[in-house]
């Protein structure tokens, strides 16, 4: 099967700051869309010492670069295959620095004539693996990228997004060697759509933002900013244009709509704010609300019979391949306060199973999953109950539905009781309690999607177009 991830990929993120949550958390989350039918495995990088330096050579675009000899533990969610890259895209390390990369975007013809991407820059596909397992703040995790790029150039523009136990960031690469980013403020959140968000830049707030060091002489020497007044990243860099407004725009009005209340804001507006207060606190609920939702009770969503339901591009489609919530919780261990929360297959029809920073290994069934289909991985398994439900979701979306909810208070009871404990416990045997954990709550999540889709196989034998009512005389 011949593949440009580079060129389907499409996301969806949220970044939400410590006091903007019900519980003091920092969350990230993103949904990664590509193409529907592309597995990902789920797997655990332990920390290594090299005796040399390393070198990292990529299968994508021969973007290369050398690496330290000490590599931090880090989860990541790659591929199924390396042949069109790694694409390692999410994870925490060892300090509890959480990275996503990417959200994919697009500058203007304007200033990448001024400085084209680079073909053998840094790309997606390699951002994760050469960066999160090297630093120990989120705030570094974007000093190191920035400086790969500047170094090697990109070849894509993106958003990236990391975070640790006391911030959020947001990084947005444009051009071939320029970049910005913003920190969340604490009691705020974002959501970002396929475009570049960020708006002005205080290039004097060294607190809460982080720039390319040359970035206001490129500006200024090639004529790029249309409001000199100010500097905004979004209008001088991105674009605005009819696709936007349909693709971009209004995933990102739907959820500052659910999130900061209902306003008079159109869905194709060019004008939504980049950083946002919700009208209440959020909880990692509310993330995995958002990441699976469709413009629910709107003319817009995609499963209802409107004309108008196939206006807007969802945040939950097909073609997402897995969604992560990295979720860091304050005042305990990072082995214990560190969740990654993932929704193997698509969001809105598969359900968030935690895993803890602390374990040592994943389960089997996330370890494996190619093409074509495989009944023992993950990735497939919730593939399955997707693709029985669409062929018939009026009879069985409710059935599903059920399901999820089942699962979900199972998978968040059992998340609460392992947090006890995990209390009494360290070293290695806590390392074993949170690895075996792990694999209890995705088994319990694995086996109610399997008994689904044995439920509905078994329904779905009447429905065949050769039925007819039978002569009870005969």
């Amino acid at each position: 099967m011949e593949y440009n991830k580079a060129e389907l990929s499409a996301c969806t993120s949220i970044l939400v700051g410590k006091k903007a949550t019900i519980d003091g958390s920092t969350m990230i989350g993103r949904n990664e869309d590509s193409q529907a039918s592309w597995p990902k495995h789920f797997v655990v990088h332990p920390h290594t010492e090299h005796t040399t330096e390393q070198t990292f050579v990529s299968s994508a675009n021969g973007f290369k670069m050398p690496l330290p000899k000490l590599q931090f533990k880090y989860t990541a969610t790659p591929e199924w295959t390396t042949k069109e890259g790694l694409f390692e895209e999410d994870g925490f390390n060892e300090f509890g620095v959480a990275m996503s990369a990417t959200e994919s975007a697009y500058a203007n013809e304007t200033v990448l004539g001024a400085d084209p991407l680079v073909e053998d820059g840094i790309g997606e596909e390699a951002m994760v693996t050469v960066v999160l397992p090297y630093v120990k703040t989120a705030r570094e995790g974007v000093a190191r990228l920035g400086s790969i790029i500047e170094e090697y150039g990109t070849c894509e523009t993106n958003g990236i997004l990391f975070s640790d136990a006391d911030e959020v960031w947001y990084m947005e690469t444009s051009t071939g060697h320029y970049w910005v980013a913003q920190r969340i403020p604490d009691d705020s959140y974002a959501v970002v759509a396929n475009q570049l968000a960020i708006q002005a830049i205080d290039f004097n707030d060294s607190d809460n933002f982080m720039f390319a060091p040359q970035i206001i002489d490129f500006v200024q020497s090639n004529h790029l900013n249309p409001n000199p007044a100010t500097f905004n990243f979004r209008k001088i860099f991105g674009t605005q244009t009819l696709s936007d407004e349909h693709y971009s725009t209004p995933r990102v009005w739907w959820g500052q709509q659910q999130f900061s209340g209902a306003t008079n804001e159109s869905p194709m507006s060019e004008d939504l704010d980049f950083i946002k207060k919700a009208n209440r606190l959020l909880s990692v609920d509310d993330v995995k609300m958002y990441l699976s939702s469709h413009f629910e009770k709107t003319p817009y969503d995609p499963m209802n019979e409107s004309e108008q339901n196939h206006l807007f591009r969802p945040i939950s489609l097909a073609k997402t391949q897995e969604s992560h919530i990295l979720q860091h919780r304050p005042n305990m261990d990072p082995a214990v306060a560190c969740v990654q929360w993932i929704a193997m297959g698509v969001s809105a029809q598969s359900v968030y199973v935690p895993f803890y920073l602390g374990i040592d290994a994943t389960p089997k069934a996330y370890q494996i999953g190619t093409l074509p289909y495989d009944g023992e991985s993950a990735y497939w398994a919730y593939k399955l109950v997707s693709v029985l439900v669409d062929g018939h979701y009026k009879e069985f979306g409710k059935q599903l539905q059920t399901t999820q909810k089942q699962v979900n208070i199972t998978l968040n009871k059992g998340l609460r009781d392992a947090d006890k404990r995990a209390e009494n416990l360290t070293g290695p045997e806590l390392t074993a309690f949170l690895t075996k954990t792990g694999e209890e709550l995705a088994d319990e999540a694995l086996t109610a999607y399997r008994k689904l889709t044995a439920d509905i196989i078994t329904a779905s034998t009447d429905f065949s177009k050769l039925n007819f009512k039978t002569d009870l005389n005969l």
